[in-house]
Formats: C-alpha cells, sequence, structure tokens
C-alpha cells in the first residue's frame, strides 16, 4: 500500500521561510513525476509545484515561482517543497502527491497517491 506522509507546516510570519517534506512508501516503481498541492481555505485546492523522480525537470505555478522551489530529499523516494519569503495568501492546506505518470503534470487527476496534508499559515 502506497503512503505519503507531509511533515513541516506550521505558523510563520511574513516574509519568513518553512520547507516541507514528504516521503513516500509502499511503492516499488520510483520513476514517477511527485508534487505538491494546496488548498486555502474556502477555495478550490491549486497546484503548487511538480517535478520528475530524477529532478530535472520542474514546474512551479505563477504564485510561487521564484519564492518556492522543489527537490529531491536526501533520502530515498522523498521531496521537499522550500517555500521562502512567504506571504499571508499562501496560506493553505498542503498536500504531497504521487502521479502515475513518470513526467510531472499539474492537474490532480494525474495524481493518484495523496498524503493526509499539512497545514502552513502565514501570519504576524
Amino acid at each position: 500500500q502506497v503512503q505519503l506522509v507531509e511533515s513541516g507546516g506550521g505558523l510563520v510570519q511574513p516574509g519568513g521561510s518553512l520547507r516541507l517534506a514528504c516521503a513516500v512508501s509502499g511503492r516499488t516503481n520510483s520513476a514517477y513525476a511527485m508534487a505538491w498541492f494546496r488548498q486555502a481555505p474556502g477555495k478550490f485546492g491549486e497546484f503548487v509545484a511538480a517535478l520528475n523522480w530524477s529532478g530535472r525537470n520542474k514546474y512551479y505555478a505563477d504564485a510561487v515561482r521564484g519564492r518556492f522551489s522543489l527537490s529531491r530529499g536526501n533520502g530515498e523516494n522523498t521531496v521537499q517543497l522550500q517555500m521562502n519569503s512567504l506571504k499571508p495568501e499562501d496560506t493553505a492546506v498542503y498536500y504531497c502527491a504521487a502521479s502515475k505518470y513518470a513526467r510531472p503534470g499539474t492537474a490532480d487527476a494525474e495524481y493518484p497517491y495523496w498524503g493526509q496534508g499539512t497545514q502552513v499559515t502565514v501570519s504576524s
């Protein structure tokens, strides 16, 4: 059974930084893309960032490009989302997702495996 576990959320002041991590277990095929999505209160979920498993191809939403950075973690089957210059509008529950494809995409339908989510709150 595939499981994704996120960590690293919390409360941070505007302009601050947080690093989210996602660990995947129970999957034998390592050639799959990973992504982060987020959902703010009262809003639809939205794509944040994605990468293929080699980490060479990365995509970012316009709202986070230049501030967020997605990379593979030190351990196998892990990814990290470094979030800098955080804004109040970044407040949301952030979800890690694993794709059924090798190429990274921005549609949530491409990702059958999801974590439980981690809360990120940006507030003074």
